[in-house]
């Protein structure tokens, strides 16, 4: 996928100088959705559900039960509302860039090319519910008529080890792009997209906080890889000699962003470790169950320390910037749900 300089810092939200007193004057609505300026074009939700036209609800209330992470109220309702439309542009993409391949194919004279898979990103802050809009899209575009092949990778598993983020100093840094292996993610993406066989991707345990030594995924030919994770849309500064660095967006067809107000993530964060608390945390095994056994105001205390001290810095600093990247932004509100979607204009 070709970037130039000039789109890349367009996508990355590098306004040019002349524009910076435009943007500057600008609130986030104009910014992200509104007036002739803005790249996104906005739909209430109301107004997004009408876009599912005639496209099938294809998961039961139990199935969506089973997807939805802890704290996340992500029901067949919202189903309706937000995911049935966003399945049915995500059809439309892909078969535009499959026919774009037969016409590729054609124009290189390369009978026996490899159709790559399309890719998807999606990004956003912890607790915003990145995972269940991957699982919930995952089974969808799985159920389409022409059933296609569907894989889904988190970035977890490239996370550097914890001996290795010890060792450097990082562990108070993970899920900051520095505590990930991006030479990994980036040799992973390029199998995928060169249409390798058998391409494994390293697993996380959640219970234990760390990769799992020797134990991976294989993926193997998908028609689509969504690939979820908190930093996906995140860039470097680019090389003053011109050089190819790759981005890990480079690989993406299209990229979502999962969005709302810090103070509400903030909550969602908070009431989750209380939950888990309750319940994960328990396991003598896991990482976090010395929480379990603190008082609910010790435990507290804790978790607003993680959020403001890791959590809160990361997403100023990291997430949040590239929100401007996504090709989709789906932006909820205080009951967890989406209320409005922002679509990059074409």
């Amino acid at each position: 996928m070709d970037r130039t300089a000039d789109s890349t810092n367009e996508r990355a939200g590098h306004a040019p100088d002349s524009l910076d007193a435009v943007a500057d004057g600008l609130s986030l609505a104009d910014q992200l959705s509104g007036g002739d300026l803005s790249p996104y074009r906005h739909f209430t939700a109301t107004k997004w559900a009408e876009f599912r036209a005639d496209t099938p609800l294809t998961l039961s209330a139990d199935e969506v039960k089973r997807l939805r992470s802890l704290n996340d109220p992500v029901d067949l309702e919202e189903v309706r509302r937000i995911y049935l439309s966003i399945s049915r542009l995500l059809s439309a993409h892909v078969e535009a860039s499959q026919e774009l391949f037969r016409q590729r194919k054609r124009f290189l004279n390369f009978p026996e090319a490899i159709k790559t898979p399309y890719i998807i990103g999606i990004a956003g802050s912890v607790a915003v519910g990145k995972s269940t809009t991957a699982r919930v899209l995952t089974e969808l575009l799985s159920r389409w008529p022409s059933s296609p092949k569907v894989d889904l990778i988190t970035t977890d598993g490239f996370l550097l080890p914890n001996a290795v983020l010890r060792e450097r100093g990082l562990m108070e840094r993970k899920g900051f792009p520095e505590s990930y292996d991006v030479g990994a993610i980036l040799r992973f993406l390029s199998a995928i997209k060169a249409g390798e066989q058998t391409v494994k991707a390293p697993l996380y345990s959640h219970l234990t906080y760390d990769v799992r030594e020797g134990a991976y995924k294989t993926i193997d030919r998908p028609d689509i890889l969504i690939f979820e994770g908190i930093n996906v849309l995140q860039v470097r500064d680019l090389p003053e000699d011109g050089r190819t660095i790759p981005f890990v967006s480079d690989f993406f067809d299209y990229s979502i962003y999962i969005d709302a107000d810090d103070d509400l993530i903030h909550t969602w964060y908070v009431d989750r470790f209380m939950k888990l608390r309750q319940t994960a945390f328990q396991d003598p095994q896991s990482f976090f169950h010395r929480y379990s056994q603190l008082s609910e105001d010790a435990a507290r205390a804790i978790a607003e320390g993680l959020w403001a001290n890791i959590n809160l810095r990361n997403l100023r600093e990291n997430i949040l910037p590239t929100r401007p990247r996504a090709d989709l932004i789906l932006r909820k509100g205080s009951d967890h749900l989406v209320e409005s979607v922002l679509l990059r204009k074409l």
